[in-house]
């Protein structure tokens, strides 16, 4: 089953934020092409809280995430955050059952799967 991680890491900052929003853009980017089974790993500014970034992962399966949790990329990117000013954070994980369009042939936005 694939696996979506939705992470919030709040910083001291918004200076600090943004410093670590561009300061990870490598990390994100090692994570992506360097880990199988990732299949997005997307740190986000958000643009309503000056001092939060939002985290979007999504995993092929377990066995993948439990292969990012052991990789040098998760612990590089613990430990570059933690230096970066982060001071709280918080993550989710969900495993999907059912995946579907947003938008039905009617061009309708519908939560029916």
């Amino acid at each position: 089953s694939v696996i979506i991680i939705s992470a919030v890491l709040e910083f001291g900052s918004e200076a600090e934020r943004d410093a670590a929003a561009r300061g990870s853009a490598d990390l994100q980017r090692a994570t992506r092409e360097e880990e199988p089974g990732c299949l997005a790993y997307c740190f986000g500014i958000d643009p309503v809280e000056p001092t939060r970034i939002q985290v979007f992962e999504q995993w092929e399966d377990a066995a993948a995430l439990d292969a990012h949790f052991v990789h040098p990329n998760y612990t590089n990117m613990r430990t570059f955050l933690h230096g970066a000013g982060l001071v709280q954070s918080s993550a989710e994980k969900y495993r999907i059952d059912a995946v579907a369009p947003v938008y039905n042939a009617d061009r309708k936005a519908t939560a029916e799967f």
